[in-house]
């Protein structure tokens, strides 16, 4: 026979109050049904700095009820952070711009596969990780913004012909530490191979009107001034510098027009922004369903107009300075190569002195 211990009152009150903690966890998940994934929130780390990305937030929130935390940094502090907090960090979603960075979170083992037929069906597979571990949300094209007062467009060709000698001291760039350059010739590497590579960089070194340096908008300023004739630079900063508050911005980019290169062979080189939902998200679920909201029309839609990127939904419109642009060929290679071949991009720039 047992002997259960009389129950009292004073006992019970003890051990509660004891084991409260334990105790309000347990009956948080007993109200969840089991998983903290019912909780209201979704933690963003996110390395775009742009209002229509915060404003898409906010239509997320008042869709869904679930509140966006957003964290921005650098994309390389992010990942750092990432790495730092491990199982403990509160990331559900990791945002950034090329497919460079994306590829390296994956590398490092800091995000997550997601089996999504919503993300399958908006997102082509070229602009998606193949083991579903990135999602591709905008792309850009990496052009040539050309003066229109010192060249005639029908010079222009593709980026291997920038190493032809007509172009001495004309090109612009930016320094081969930014990830937009190191993917550009990661494209190069994967369309005609390391030695092909190899000599373009060295011959568009060769033809730089000055040092590598600035942003893209600076090199676009520098074909205004007359520092150089053609930039290589990503096509929504020419969008958003069109329509800047800025007078100084807009004079500067009324001064150049776009060519897009390749049109005959590959095609141009594109790049994205993505996200990825962490490996150790804590609210998995609502991380997906971000994803899933920034995939569909209506969002693109509006990222489209707002920023002046091209929509990876291939249902959604182009805006109308887009249009104005008209349709291009791009590079059909799946963007998770540029990750790939990021390091031997880096080998190539260091080996022929690209700065």
């Amino acid at each position: 026979m047992i002997n259960f211990a009389p129950l009292n009152k004073q006992n019970v009150m003890k051990n509660l109050f004891k084991t409260g903690l334990i105790a309000i966890v347990a009956l948080s998940l007993y109200a969840c049904g089991g998983s903290t994934e019912s909780v209201k929130e979704v933690n963003v780390y996110t390395h775009r700095h742009y209002e229509a990305d915060q404003k898409l937030f906010d239509m997320f929130t008042e869709k869904t009820g679930i509140k966006v935390n957003v964290v921005s940094a650098s994309a390389d502090e992010l990942i750092q952070k990432l790495e730092l907090e491990g199982a403990n960090s509160p990331a559900d979603v990791l945002i950034t711009v090329d497919a460079g960075r994306l590829n390296r979170a994956v590398e490092k083992d800091l995000v997550q596969p997601i089996e999504s037929e919503i993300l399958k069906n908006n997102i082509p597979s070229k602009f998606r990780d193949p083991e579903n571990k990135w999602f591709g949300l905008t792309y850009r094209a990496r052009i040539f913004a050309y003066s229109k007062e010192r060249v005639d467009p029908s010079e222009l060709s593709t980026y291997e012909a920038l190493t032809e000698e007509q172009w001495k001291g004309r090109i612009l760039t930016r320094s081969s530490e930014n990830i937009y350059n190191q993917s550009l010739l990661a494209s190069i590497i994967a369309n005609n191979g390391e030695e092909a590579a190899t000599e373009w960089a060295a011959g568009v070194l060769a033809n730089m009107a000055r040092s590598p340096k600035g942003s893209d908008r600076d090199q676009v300023k520098a074909v205004a001034s007359g520092e150089g004739d053609v930039a290589i630079v990503n096509t929504y900063y020419i969008g958003i510098m069109l329509n800047d508050a800025n007078e100084e911005e807009r004079k500067a980019a009324e001064k150049i027009a776009l060519f897009f290169p390749n049109q005959e062979d590959r095609g141009t080189h594109i790049n994205v922004s993505g996200a990825a939902v962490t490996k150790y998200a804590p609210n998995k679920d609502n991380a997906t369903a971000l994803i899933e909201f920034l995939s569909e029309v209506e969002s693109q839609n509006f990222l489209a107009s707002i920023n002046f990127e091209y929509p990876v939904n291939p249902n959604a419109e182009f805006s109308d300075l887009l249009k104005e642009w008209g349709n291009f060929k791009a590079d059909e290679i799946n963007l998770s190569e540029l990750g790939k071949r990021n390091k031997d991009a880096v080998v190539i720039f260091d080996r022929v002195g690209w700065k």
